[in-house]
């Protein structure tokens, strides 16, 4: 995928979500989401933490050559198991109380990264904290991932609707579909984006028809902790 797709997605997206969250009460901020056992701050810094990981792996040595695409990073392995989604809970659940105000730390987070991709080139190889080289690129293409199906969580926690931008969702249907466009899938089923997004990744049950036009789109299930 082109890098600029991805860098418009990441900024758009992001842009989205900080808006969507601002001026959040205390009481929004406490409520409850499927992320069990996080609440909306606990949620969202596990975003800010997930997306943050960037700068720290430009800074590490560039590996020889990526081994791994966005795909095979959410391969069912040790870092979805039960340890590592238990750090996963408790590292967010200690950040989030680090500011006054985290909508700003996640702006700010999210911001430094942006501008570290885009003075990046395509080519670019970086190594995940689970150790997989990846072009920078398509690591950018998992927090875009972050960002979407987060946010999806996050709004329906807050009983909103899902602020979900075009340049994100044209990222994760090109992931998720293999053999049919987001466009045509969402027309046959009579669904929006959101919808196929929250379908695709585990968020909203699939009936019998729908599971048969998303087998025919080839969809890519994602292992996601």
């Amino acid at each position: 995928m082109q890098k600029e797709l991805v860098e418009q997605a990441f900024r758009a997206e992001a842009e989205a979500l900080g808006a969507a969250i601002a001026g959040l009460t205390d009481g929004e901020w406490a409520r409850a989401t499927r992320c069990e056992p996080w609440t909306a701050v606990e949620l969202l810094s596990h975003v800010r933490v997930a997306v943050g990981r960037v700068e720290a792996m430009l800074a590490a040595p560039e590996p020889e050559r990526a081994e791994v695409d966005a795909v095979g990073y959410y391969r069912p392995d040790e870092r979805f198991d039960a340890a590592a989604n238990s750090a996963r809970i408790a590292l967010a659940r200690g950040t989030a109380g680090e500011g006054a105000d985290p909508v700003g730390e996640f702006g700010r987070t999210w911001r430094e990264v942006a501008a570290s991709f885009g003075t990046e080139a395509g080519t670019r190889v970086v190594r995940t904290r689970h150790g997989d080289p990846m072009l920078l690129t398509e690591f950018m293409i998992t927090r875009v991932v972050e960002l979407v199906v987060h946010g999806l969580d996050l709004a329906d926690a807050l009983g909103r609707p899902a602020w979900l931008t075009d340049q994100a969702s044209d990222v994760l249907e090109a992931l998720l579909l293999t053999a049919a466009d987001g466009a045509s899938v969402r027309a046959a089923l009579g669904w929006d984006r959101a919808t196929l997004l929250r379908k695709a990744t585990g968020r909203a049950e699939l009936d019998e028809a729908e599971q048969a036009e998303v087998k025919r789109a080839g969809i890519t299930w994602l292992t996601l902790g």
